[in-house]
């Protein structure tokens, strides 16, 4: 691979720009800042409670950075945006199936390792993500967006889709009545290993119609050239051209064509298919990304009380390859040979696609005593992506054991998920307070669908078998046997109802004195159908069922005190709930799993959490400062049963605690800061077992022990972010950034199995400088100066590594890494 060499001068320019009279950004308004007066923070509005209140109004520990701070630090990604939270950390996946596993853990409440990334997981996430009022993880581009809010802890008290950790909302833009405008901003850059550029394209349109009745839309494309190189792929033949007569006839369609597998088989390097090896190209910059996106909203005010929000939001995502590189070795050539900086060793190609849609109708009507809220979504959300299996088998031995040892090994995963739901929520919230009290009802419902597949298959297996074992190959059939490269066959039909009741009611005690009380009623059912087949061996499959229901209250118990117009003392109590299921295994036959397999258990957490917050030097400074422990009973797992099942396992307990502090203000009239930190300590409080295979004499194996760390989540976190604004005589402004992230080491999953690794701490640090007048905004940016790896999951060696005993020459290890340094230019022009 060519590598892009950027030239010191380059480097030291940019970011002594970006420096210039400045130190660090992320929740810099800078000159368009709408502080209430120069030099002290600005005052912003979030509706976690509900109701439009002030962040240190709200007795616990929400954080929320605005649309426009986004904007300002260019940041359209979730990934960077949770960097700057204290307490959030994220498994960094890259684009690729980002939408399929929410990455975010909040306070340490996590068990899944970094490696599972490819398709939706069994369990539902800890953390909640709603886009306004829909519960819905997608992972959208950050774009035309008015907030979001981070609320740290159980929020099933206040929002219908009940969380375990702590909820993430994301509110969009509404459209403007009083006038017209819009935006249109392109962007060029360049990352390290990449020998394209990245470039990125968004427009956005505020029409209002009338005085009532106003639309705004945005759509913007994302086009980047891949970072990594794929320096080992097998060469592929088109299996459609294999000459008819060549394998038993059962592999030909009516045409005469070979359909043992999708796509192609890897051709014998000597013309040998029976004993010939693979013979290799390489991909340069595979991981390629293609989205388009858009959201469009229809305003309508009816009256001075009464609101219609119409609106549709779309993503469509394309995505060459993984941004995952390989750390060990490989034999290629015949000799073990290391990998170079940014390069994967997969012997396939493993693109992704998705597309996810989102249309919503809310409905506010100001009734005089109270405000009424309706919100009614439909949402579509699905995905495939193609997976290089072939290090697992071989780390199983599976090649020699299973399957004869072919020369020319190659597993190929073909993956897929499809979320459908219809979602209703109303709430009511009181407009005045009586009798010294504030009030929240609200009711939800949910009907989900949703659809898992795996077939996986080994091209070319049955063309090596025919021809390697002519003599009594063609004789399996008699057995049973089908002539078929699919080995592995899954389909999971799940549908989940849920219906619940919630609310909360404050008693103002006094002037300073506050005490709310919450609760929340659910009834939920779920079904889980499974269809599970080894298709070489179609006798040796499955079809079964499950269905489960569970209904339960959860309560919240909160006191906040002022200690003075500037200061404010808060605990809170609250319990976490997450949904059980069915796994759905075989209990007889040649899949047979252990009955203790079929369903897994809700689990629960309480939080409990004291803090203080308020205003510091007459508002030059806002600081929270919170403690919290969370006691986390029946901890889910997802993982894989025997024979392969995706699958949960419960455990006992565990326990999540800490402190996080967060503190922004000016240092001076022009230089603005934001500081946050938590440390968390986050292990098993007992012993954490799963069943074990059904020819096994103990009935359970040991996952991990008490005391085991849980996996992704660092003790010491701390983000910072500065910007200073210089004010020109001509009316424009230069605003220069610098933000930094920094975290300690982690593990990568629960205990000491084939997929734990320890995983270094690291820092990101970025700059950027800005020219601003009245219509347009110019800004050089360098992301990742330092270009550090960032590493936040693995897949290691001993899980899918090279195995040159099994034929497996290449290496599908790999770490999952930040984006790479990059370096941009970003114009942007209001009208």
């Amino acid at each position: 691979m060519k590598k892009v060499d950027f030239s010191k001068s380059l480097v030291s320019s940019a970011v002594s720009t970006a420096l210039f009279m400045s130190f660090t950004s992320i929740g810099a308004n800078a000159a368009e800042a709408e502080a209430t007066e120069k030099g002290k923070i600005e005052i912003i509005e979030v509706t976690a409670n509900r109701r439009a209140q002030t962040l240190q109004e709200i007795p616990y520990n929400i954080s929320a950075v605005s649309g426009q701070e986004l904007e300002d630090a260019g940041i359209i990604d979730a990934s960077d945006l949770m960097r700057n939270v204290a307490g959030i950390t994220v498994v960094d996946r890259g684009y690729r199936n980002s939408g399929a596993v929410n990455g975010v853990i909040i306070r340490g409440v996590n068990v899944d390792g970094g490696a599972n990334g490819d398709v939706a997981l069994s369990a539902v996430p800890t953390v909640a993500s709603y886009i306004n009022d829909t519960p819905l993880y997608a992972n959208f581009i950050l774009k035309d967006v008015e907030m979001v809010e981070v609320l740290r802890g159980p929020q099933g008290t206040l929002y219908g889709s009940g969380s375990l950790a702590g909820t993430v909302k994301y509110r969009m833009n509404r459209p403007d009545t009083e006038e017209f405008t819009g935006t249109a901003s392109v962007g060029l850059g360049q990352a390290e290993g990449s020998e394209g550029f990245n470039l990125n394209t968004d427009i956005m349109l505020n029409l209002p119609i009338s005085d009532r009745f106003a639309i705004r839309a945005n759509v913007g494309k994302i086009d980047n050239d891949g970072i990594v190189d794929y320096t080992n792929v097998y060469n592929l033949v088109d299996n459609s051209k294999a000459p008819a007569g060549s394998i038993p006839s059962a592999n030909f369609d009516p045409s005469g064509g070979f359909v043992a597998s999708p796509g192609y088989n890897p051709p014998a390097s000597n013309g040998d298919i029976a004993s010939g090896g693979n013979t290799f190209r390489s991909v340069e910059d595979a991981d390629t990304v293609d989205i388009t996106y858009g959201r469009v909203s229809a305003l309508f005010e009816a009256t001075s009380d009464l609101t219609f929000l119409l609106a549709h939001q779309f993503q469509n995502d394309e995505i060459g390859g993984r941004r995952q590189v390989t750390r060990g070795t490989h034999w290629v050539d015949g000799s073990e040979q290391a990998y170079g900086d940014y390069e994967n060793g997969a012997v396939l190609l493993e693109p992704s696609e998705r597309d996810v849609s989102l249309t919503t109708l809310e409905v506010e009507w100001n009734l005089g005593f109270a405000t009424l809220t309706s919100s009614s979504s439909q949402y579509t959300h699905e995905g495939n992506s193609i997976s290089d299996n072939t290090g697992f088998y071989a780390q199983n031995n599976w090649f020699a054991d299973l399957y004869y040892g072919t020369p020319r090994p190659l597993a190929m995963a073909e993956r897929g998920y499809k979320e459908d739901a219809f979602v209703q929520e109303l709430r009511l919230v009181s407009n005045e307070r009586k009798a010294n009290i504030d009030w929240v009802i609200g009711a939800y419902y949910m009907d989900q669908d949703t659809l898992s597949t795996q077939d996986s298959y080994m091209p070319g297996y049955q063309e090596w078998a025919f021809s390697a074992f002519s003599t009594w190959w063609d004789i399996m059939g008699g057995y049973g046997m089908v002539y078929t490269d699919n080995d592995f066959h899954y389909i999971r039909n799940q549908n989940f109802e849920d219906t619940a009741v919630f609310g909360e009611l404050t008693y103002h005690i006094s002037d300073k004195f506050r005490a709310t009380v919450g609760a929340r009623y659910f009834d939920n059912q779920f079904s889980n159908d499974t269809i599970l087949s080894l298709p070489i061996w179609p006798f040796l499959g499955d079809e079964p069922s499950f269905k489960t229901k569970e209904s339960d209250t959860l309560f919240k118990g909160n006191l906040s005190y002022d200690l003075s117009d500037d200061t404010m003392l808060y605990a809170t109590i609250a319990e976490g709930y997450r949904r059980g299921g069915a796994n759905a295994v075989p209990l007889s036959g040649s899949l047979e799993e252990r009955p203790e397999w079929q369903q897994y258990t809700s689990d629960y957490a309480v939080n409990y959490e004291m803090g203080v917050k308020g205003y510091l030097s007459g508002g030059a400074h806002s600081y929270t400062l919170s403690t919290f422990m969370i006691d986390w009973q029946d901890p889910q797992l997802n993982t894989a049963t025997t024979w392969g099942f995706f699958a949960v396992a419960n455990g006992e307990s565990a326990k999540t605690s800490g402190v996080e502090l967060e503190l922004q203000g000016y240092l001076t009239e022009d230089l603005h800061y934001v500081l946050g930190y938590a440390y968390i300590e986050a292990e098993l409080t007992d012993d954490f077992y799963a069943p074990s295979g059904i020819g096994a004499t103990d009935p359970t194996y040991l996952v991990a022990s008490d005391g085991t760390r849980l996996p992704a989540t660092p003790k010491n976190t701390l983000s910072l972010s500065m910007d200073y604004t210089h004010s020109m005589d001509n009316g424009m402004y230069w605003i220069s950034q610098v933000n930094g992230y920094y975290q300690s080491d982690t593990v990568n999953a629960l205990g000491e199995g084939k997929y734990q690794s320890d995983i270094d701490g690291f820092s990101i640090w970025g700059a950027s400088t800005r020219l601003s007048a009245d219509n347009w905004d110019i800004t050089l940016y360098v992301n990742n100066i330092f270009n550090e790896d960032g590493v936040t999951g693995v897949i290691p060696e001993n899980a899918m590594g090279t195995d040159p005993s099994e034929n497996f020459l290449g290496n599908s290890s790999k770490d999952y890494i930040s984006q790479p340094r990059t370096i941009g230019l970003t114009a942007k022009y209001s009208f």
